[in-house]
């Protein structure tokens, strides 16, 4: 008998291991944030704020192509799947390390966030399949803590790498960890069902705390048109497209405004990018906590993840101050609390999709949510090059204490709790919010007024109102065929 199977806590380790390649997966992601702001990085790839922002967007256009790899996920299945998008990490951001100019840069940016895409569409599928629902929000929990450690380990490494050797030596080390995990991967990853090492024991505690509206269905081709029908899709996608810029924020400019806002030289800025994000450990592990506590007192598992998304959503508001505060330290003290906020309210509203949707779902879900989200974070991003030389980044972090708050009550009115009367499919939503955006780019602000971010936000506008039409004539012409 393995020591796993005698220990019966083999999903544990499991999750440790998603834990370690989320680390890397944001390592590599981040690496480039912090190496931009050094000067032995500016010397050999110039590039204006703008620049970097189109770098960036691209990085966020491809990593939106997440329903994709998360469809790739569900019907190749796990274990070879990232296999094989863990090793293009590490191909992809040793290549930076070889470039000269940021047009380059952005084409691998770019290969890297399709890459890239598979972080948390991965740990969420590895939530629904190996953990019973009254685990999962600790699960959830700990596989996120990897996103903030993988950004705080950024800092580090570039430095050192720009003492010992030159900042390229930082993308060929992150590409190096990326490809050694996959190694540990492929060793030990298994679904439930067919894992060596599982105790039976071990196997019926994960089977009996599953739910069967969550089981049924499993490995069935995902209803993907039937899926942007539902309002529960909606009522997660939504609140990550205003939630998740905060989170590109303190990745993509935080070393940029510490360095040029609040001066800090390569060794204070390499310590103080680190301390956002152990802030933002910590908020995963109090969000799976919050839910914990409330459910103890009697509050159903859906609201107690509302709730706590609410919570978070509050703290958020600190986020309004950074840039009138007149020490770098409270600037820090502050973005600290705002990371910790963002991952107690995320990691709530990533551990949602697990409880509303079945398992051969989950990953097209997370799919189609995380490009929301990276929509989200790429016109705020894009906004911050075009406009952040001309009123500085304060609006931008006003604006951030609020985006959470109205992703809050939207939690509130959308998701349904199972159980209840079945979800009808309907396309109202996508055609409100395609509609309502492709009006007010097109006739009230102008399309062109926030630069590219005027034409991305327009253009998927006109997508989603195409999307909900065709939804919408799917949906009325079944019922025309049944009545």
């Amino acid at each position: 008998m393995s020591f796993w199977q005698r220990t019966r806590a083999l999903r544990w380790w499991i999750i440790v291991i998603v834990m370690l390649g989320t680390i890397i997966n944001y390592l590599v992601r981040q690496t480039l944030g912090v190496a931009v702001a050094t000067d032995a990085f500016k010397a050999d790839v110039p590039m204006t704020k703008e620049q970097y922002s189109w770098v960036t967007g691209v990085f966020q256009a491809f990593i939106m192509l997440q329903p994709v790899v998360g469809y790739i996920l569900d019907r190749i299945g796990l274990r070879t799947g990232m296999a094989i998008f863990a090793t293009g990490w590490g191909l992809l951001i040793a290549a930076h390390g070889l470039v000269g100019n940021w047009q380059g840069l952005a084409a691998l940016r770019g290969a890297l966030g399709f890459a890239e895409g598979t972080a948390h569409t991965a740990g969420l599928k590895v939530v629904s399949e190996w953990f019973p629902a009254k685990e999962r929000g600790l699960a959830g929990g700990i596989y996120n803590l990897g996103a903030s450690a993988g950004i705080a380990l950024a800092g580090p490494l570039v430095a050192v790498s720009i003492v010992w050797w030159s900042w390229r030596a930082a993308f060929y080390a992150a590409g190096l960890l990326a490809l050694l995990w996959v190694l540990l991967w492929l060793r030990w990853y298994r679904t439930p069902d067919s894992h060596p090492d599982l105790a039976p024991e071990e196997l019926a505690t994960i089977r009996s705390g599953q739910e069967a509206h969550l089981q049924a269905g499993s490995g069935e081709k995902p209803p993907v048109l039937s899926l942007l029908g539902r309002r529960n899709f909606w009522g997660i996608a939504i609140p990550r497209f205003l939630a998740d810029p905060t989170w590109a924020t303190l990745t993509f400019w935080l070393p940029l405004y510490l360095s040029e806002a609040r001066g800090l030289d390569l060794k204070s800025l390499a310590i103080a990018v680190i301390v956002p994000f152990v802030a933002a450990d910590l908020g995963c592990l109090f969000g799976p906590a919050l839910v914990l506590f409330l459910e103890r007192r009697g509050v159903q598992l859906i609201d107690a993840r509302r709730w706590t998304f609410t919570f978070g959503a509050l703290m958020m508001t600190s986020m309004a101050f950074v840039g009138t505060v007149t020490s770098p330290t409270a600037a820090v003290i502050l973005l600290s609390l705002g990371g910790f906020a963002h991952q107690t309210l995320s990691v709530t509203n990533l551990t949602l999709g697990s409880d509303l949707f079945r398992r051969n779902e989950i990953g097209t879900v997370a799919g189609m949510a995380g490009t929301m989200a990276n929509l989200g974070v790429m016109i705020f991003t894009l906004l911050i090059g075009a406009l952040v030389t001309k009123i500085g980044y304060t609006p931008f972090f006003v604006a951030l204490s609020v985006l959470d708050l109205i992703a809050a009550a939207l939690l509130w009115t959308l998701v349904r709790k199972p159980g209840g009367k079945p979800e009808r499919e309907s396309g109202i939503i996508p055609i409100l919010l395609g509609g309502g955006t492709v009006a007010y780019l097109g006739g009230v602000a102008g399309i062109g007024a926030a630069g590219i971010a005027g034409y991305v936000g327009f253009g998927f506008g006109v997508l989603l109102l195409v999307l909900g039409i065709v939804i919408e004539v799917r949906v009325r012409s079944r019922r025309t065929l049944t009545a």
